[in-house]
């Protein structure tokens, strides 16, 4: 009997201790969950608010670039209309000068001798004066 009793000390010392050990592995196994569960609901969290934040700068940059857009499309046509007025400018002192031409070729041709042909020149040079004025017509055409 003596050989079983140590036996029996021991056996029920193991079955002793087997709550405790089962008590703290069972605590251990919550603690690492809840470890788990706080670094994934983190991990979440940081998805979420990078998300928030990638959308928030997607939404700035957009609007950011619709004004500026806007901003050199106004810039544009500003240029476009000072342009325009430039080039009707132009013509209206063009046509001036070949209305004034014009008047200076119909006296000459009244008061030419049969002589002097200088009425030749002066319609070559009208000519060439309505070709450039039709020229920056079609100029001004092309740019509206």
């Amino acid at each position: 009997m003596s050989n079983h009793a140590p036996l029996e000390s021991a056996a029920s010392s193991i079955y002793e201790r087997s709550p405790r050990t089962r008590r703290s592995k069972k605590y251990f196994f919550l603690f690492i969950m809840v470890w788990l569960m706080l670094i994934l609901i983190g991990i979440a969290g940081a998805k979420l608010y990078s998300d928030h934040i990638q959308q928030q700068v997607a939404a700035d940059l957009e609007r950011q670039t619709s004004s500026q857009i806007a901003d050199m499309q106004k810039q544009y046509e500003e240029r476009l209309d000072k342009l325009e007025a430039s080039y009707k400018e132009d013509l209206a002192n063009l046509e001036g000068k070949v209305d004034a031409l014009n008047e200076l070729l119909t006296f000459t041709k009244d008061n030419a001798d049969v002589k002097t042909d200088n009425s030749n020149k002066l319609y070559s040079q009208l000519n060439e004066v309505k070709k450039k004025l039709n020229e920056l017509q079609k100029s001004l055409d092309v740019l509206k």
